[in-house]
């Protein structure tokens, strides 16, 4: 059925050039980063929407369209499924979109959420589907938190599917090949609620999923969940000034198997291992893993099929990390340099990433006393992330130095003026 055509779509592929066929291949691509396989839209796809045939695209296409564009789906003439024009984007915590991301995004990989994702009759015996159910519902769970960070409300939906395998487990029966992938799911439910406890900086609940990680990880003997968890658990030590566990855990997770069979694996267990070394100050042993690092990814196939959390890591989140590690050095010139090569790179969907490269660029910028640089970085900071838990420390820390610096310039008080104004 014809409808009204989307101009805003339109005009986007005029202003980059873009053609219908360029475009279904950077979706196809921007869904492989998604989900770990290559999307199946096809230029006629691209034509209903541009025709406004289709205002509605599911959740997992127009996530993939807003990563290809670097524009929120209102901005691209497209409206939430159920509505009949389109409104202005709301900010993430008020988007009703948002709320209803994990719901979206399975649909869309053809699992009912609205129920428990694997009901049935008490004592079945349990199969791959019910794994694919689960994975589907990761996919969606992990597309949210890549977009907002780790809200708590994305904490509580993993906590509680953790606690639905859990049950499913005891309750029914299973080979051993599906008991061992429901322990790998399971646990991949409990790390993303530890993960998004960290990234919301509520330390003492990560804790509690960390305990239950390692568990359910042992139980799975999986060994790129093994490598997850202790990758984390090293943030989380870190975070909590325990550096000595940090740098411990970080090698426990470059010790795990799949470092050996895939280099991208290895990579990210090199970069985490240098900031851990830079957080104990020891420069020789940063650069050295950072160009371990690089080599690792350099030789990392980007074809090959591997767990849909791991698809956050590339040479924008390398790059973040040395900014990172060069930080803890107060090697600020290097810090900015790894932050422009992150920022070059990053992914326009991850909106949470750029805006913490945007606050500790505007802190390296600010370690080289380069005050107004440091002042128009942070204000391209969206309002929207200046309230994520991470950016906002990094910004807390920020906004007192430029005050000491320069308490009665004229940008200084701006600043304070905005970033008051959208924290309060």
């Amino acid at each position: 059925m014809p409808g009204t055509r989307n101009d805003a779509l339109a005009s986007w592929m005029q202003q980059h050039g873009m053609l219908v066929r360029e475009l279904t291949s950077l979706v196809n691509t921007a869904i492989h980063d998604l989900t770990g396989r290559y999307g199946n839209v096809n230029e006629r796809h691209i034509f209903k929407l541009l025709s406004g045939e289709h205002r509605s695209p599911n959740a997992v296409l127009r996530t993939a369209l807003e990563n290809v564009t670097g524009l929120p789906a209102a901005e691209l003439g497209f409206v939430p499924r159920g509505s009949k024009k389109a409104n202005p984007a709301p900010a993430p915590e008020d988007d009703p979109l948002y709320r209803r991301a994990l719901l979206a995004a399975a649909a869309a990989a053809g699992v009912s959420l609205t129920t428990p994702p694997l009901g049935g009759p008490r004592h079945r015996r349990l199969n791959s589907n019910d794994v694919e159910a689960l994975k589907a519902e990761l996919v969606a769970w992990t597309t949210s938190e890549s977009t907002y960070g780790g809200t708590p409300e994305l904490e509580k939906r993993a906590e509680d599917i953790t606690d639905k395998v859990i049950s499913l487990q005891q309750e029914n029966t299973a080979s051993a090949r599906i008991r061992s992938e429901l322990y790998t799911v399971a646990a991949a439910f409990s790390n993303s609620a530890m993960w998004a406890a960290i990234d919301g900086q509520r330390f003492e609940s990560a804790e509690y999923h960390l305990d239950r990680t390692i568990r359910l990880a042992g139980l799975s003997g999986d060994p790129a969940t093994d490598f997850r968890v202790w990758g984390h658990a090293s943030i989380l030590f870190r975070h909590l000034n325990r550096p000595t566990d940090a740098l411990a855990a970080a090698e426990r997770a470059q010790a795990s198997s799949i470092t050996r069979r895939d280099p991208l694996f290895s990579s990210l267990a090199m970069s985490r291992l240098a900031v851990n070394h830079a957080k104990l100050g020891d420069d020789r042993s940063v650069t050295r893993c950072l160009d371990l690092a690089q080599k690792a990814l350099d030789r990392a196939d980007p074809n090959k099929h591997r767990p849909t959390w791991v698809s956050f890591y590339d040479q924008a989140e390398l790059d973040h990390l040395a900014m990172v590690a060069r930080m803890h050095l107060r090697q600020w010139p290097d810090a900015e340099t790894h932050a422009h090569r992150s920022l070059a790179y990053v992914r326009p969907g991850l909106k949470r990433n750029s805006a913490l490269v945007h606050a500790h660029l505007a802190v390296a910028q600010l370690g080289q006393r380069d005050l107004e640089q440091a002042i128009g970085t942070a204000q391209r900071i969206p309002d929207g992330m200046m309230k994520h838990a991470r950016v906002r420390g990094l910004l807390d820390g920020f906004t007192e130095q430029v005050t000491a610096l320069a308490p009665r310039n004229s940008e200084v008080r701006d600043w304070r003026a905005r970033y008051r104004t959208v924290v309060a």
